[in-house]
C-alpha cells in the first residue's frame, strides 16, 4: 500500500494542477470575454497625477452605463499626439474620441478629421449653456461647437501675501491694472532691502496673446480666425507695447527678475516664489495646487491684469478639448459623445477642479460640496474660477484660430526675450510680425487657403 500511494498521489496531484490550469484559462477566457460593451478608444496627454484623475473619470463613466467602456490611452506630450492623430486618421488605430490642446484648434477643424460635436448637441438638445461660454468659445467655428473644453486653464497673477502683510504693503485689487502691480512690486523690492525681487513674467507667448486678449485687442485678422482664415497677424500694436513697457519698466527699477523661458523658466520662478526670492508672478491657474501644498507663506491670487486706460476685457483660456473622430461608426461617435457628457457633469468637473487645479467648467459646479469645501480651506482657489466666470466671450478674448501658432508662439518670446535684454521694442515686435506673416503665407499657400 505504501507504494501504492507513492505512485498515486503524484499523479492526483498532477491532474490537479492540469484541471485547475484548464478550467481556470476557461474561466479568465470567459471573464476577459463578459463584457460586450461598445469600446470607445480615448487619446489623451493627461500624465502625473492629472492623469490618475482621467482614470478616474474614465472609471467612473464606465460604471454609470453598461453600453460604452471608454479604453484611455497616454500618448505623449500635445504636440506628439497631435501628429499621432493626424497620421493615423482612417485606420484601425485611431481614437474615438481625443484630446487636442487649444492652438492646434485651427489645425483640427481645417483638418476635416472631426465630427462636430454640434452635431451631437443639436440631437440630444443639450444644454450647452450651462458649459462656461468663454471656454466654448475658443472651439467654437461658423456658430458649431467644434470641439467641447476639458481641461481648461486661464493665466493668473501669484503673489506672496505673508511677505505683503509683513511690509504692510497693500495688496493688489482683484483685476489689477499694469500700475498697481508696479506698485506692489517696487515697495516690496525696496521695504525687503532688495532680498526680494518684485515680480517676474516668464518669457512666453501665451502671456503676450493673453496681454492683448484683456485689453481688447485682436493680433490676427478676419477676428483672430473666428469668421475666416487669418492672412495677416500684427503683434506691434500699442497695446503690446504697453505691455511690454509695463515690463521694461520693473527691469530698469530692479525689482524684476527674469526666469527666461521654457519648462525650466516656469519650475525655476515657482521655486523662487516658494522661497521668497519674488514675489508677484503670473502662470497658469491650474498651478494653484503645487502653489498651496507645502507652501509656509499665505498665497494671494488676483486676475491678470490691464492695461491702466482699459477695462479688463477678460483673457482666454488655455488647455485642451475632447474631439470626436469622423473615421468611426456613428454608433462609437455617439459613446465618444456620451463620455464627453459625463465629463461635464458638475459633480465631475467639480472633482476634476479639486484634483487638478484645472478650471470647472460646469456653472452648477460651483454649488456641489465638492468645491464648497475646497473654497473654505482655500479661498483664493475661486478666484481663478470667477476670472473665468465674468468674463463675456467676444472676438478678442476667444483664442486665435490660426495654424502655425507653435511657430508662431516661439516668434513671440524671441520678440519677449529681445526686449528683456534691452532691444529696441518697436524693431523686435516688426521682426516677429514680419517672420510670423511669412510663415502664415506659407501656410495658408500649402494648404490651398486664400
Amino acid at each position: 500500500m505504501t507504494k501504492y500511494k507513492k505512485l498515486v498521489l503524484p499523479l492526483i496531484l498532477v491532474l490537479g494542477v492540469l484541471l485547475v490550469a484548464v478550467f481556470g484559462k476557461s474561466l479568465s477566457a470567459k471573464s476577459a470575454t463578459k463584457d460586450n460593451r461598445t469600446q470607445i478608444v480615448f487619446w489623451h496627454e493627461m500624465g502625473g497625477p492629472s492623469e490618475d484623475a482621467l482614470e478616474q473619470v474614465v472609471d467612473g463613466f464606465n460604471k454609470s452605463q453598461n453600453k460604452y467602456k471608454v479604453v484611455p490611452k497616454y500618448q505623449g506630450t500635445y504636440d506628439e499626439a497631435i501628429q499621432k492623430i493626424l497620421q493615423t486618421h482612417n485606420t484601425n488605430t485611431s481614437p474615438a474620441v481625443f484630446q487636442a490642446f487649444d492652438i492646434a484648434t485651427a489645425q483640427m477643424i481645417h483638418s476635416g478629421y472631426t465630427t462636430p460635436v454640434q452635431d451631437f448637441i443639436d440631437e440630444d438638445n443639450y444644454d450647452v449653456n450651462k458649459v462656461l461660454p468663454v471656454a466654448r468659445a475658443f472651439y467654437s467655428n461658423n456658430g458649431k461647437q467644434q470641439a467641447m473644453p476639458f481641461n481648461t486653464s486661464q493665466p493668473v497673477l501669484y503673489y506672496n501675501a505673508s511677505l505683503l502683510k509683513k511690509y504692510n504693503i497693500t495688496p493688489p485689487p482683484v483685476s489689477p491694472t499694469y500700475s498697481d502691480i508696479t506698485r506692489v512690486a517696487k515697495e516690496l523690492y525696496e521695504k525687503s532691502g532688495h532680498k526680494t525681487k518684485g515680480m517676474t513674467v516668464q518669457v512666453y507667448g501665451w502671456f503676450m496673446e493673453q496681454a492683448l486678449a484683456n485689453a481688447g485687442t485682436q493680433m490676427a485678422n478676419k477676428n483672430d480666425g473666428h469668421t475666416g482664415n487669418p492672412t495677416k497677424v500684427k503683434i506691434n500694436n500699442p497695446d503690446t507695447v504697453e505691455f511690454l513697457n509695463w515690463i521694461r519698466e520693473n527691469i530698469k527699477s530692479g525689482d524684476f527678475i527674469d526666469y527666461g523661458s521654457g519648462a525650466n523658466a516656469g519650475a525655476n520662478q515657482t521655486a523662487g516664489f516658494l522661497s521668497d526670492k519674488v514675489g508677484i508672478f503670473i502662470q497658469s491657474s491650474a498651478s494653484i495646487g503645487q502653489l498651496t501644498k507645502d507652501n509656509k507663506n499665505d498665497l494671494g491670487i488676483t486676475y491678470f491684469p490691464h492695461p491702466d486706460n482699459k477695462k479688463a476685457n477678460g483673457v482666454s483660456i488655455g488647455g485642451a478639448a475632447l474631439w470626436i473622430s469622423n473615421d468611426k461608426p456613428k454608433n462609437i461617435q455617439r459613446g465618444a459623445f456620451e463620455f464627453i457628457k459625463y465629463t461635464l457633469k458638475p459633480e465631475v468637473q467639480a472633482q476634476w477642479q479639486k484634483s487638478t487645479g484645472y478650471l470647472a467648467l460646469n456653472k452648477d459646479s460651483q454649488k456641489t460640496k465638492i468645491l464648497k469645501d475646497l473654497y473654505a480651506k482655500n479661498p483664493e482657489s475661486k478666484v481663478p474660477a470667477d476670472q473665468l466666470a465674468k468674463a463675456k466671450p467676444n472676438y478678442s478674448n476667444s483664442g486665435v484660430l490660426m495654424e502655425g501658432m507653435q511657430l508662431t508662439r516661439q516668434l513671440e518670446e524671441v520678440a519677449m526675450e529681445t526686449v528683456y535684454n534691452g532691444g529696441d521694442i518697436d524693431q523686435a515686435l516688426n521682426t516677429a510680425d514680419n517672420n510670423i506673416n511669412e510663415n502664415l503665407t506659407q501656410l495658408n499657400k500649402a494648404n490651398g487657403y486664400k
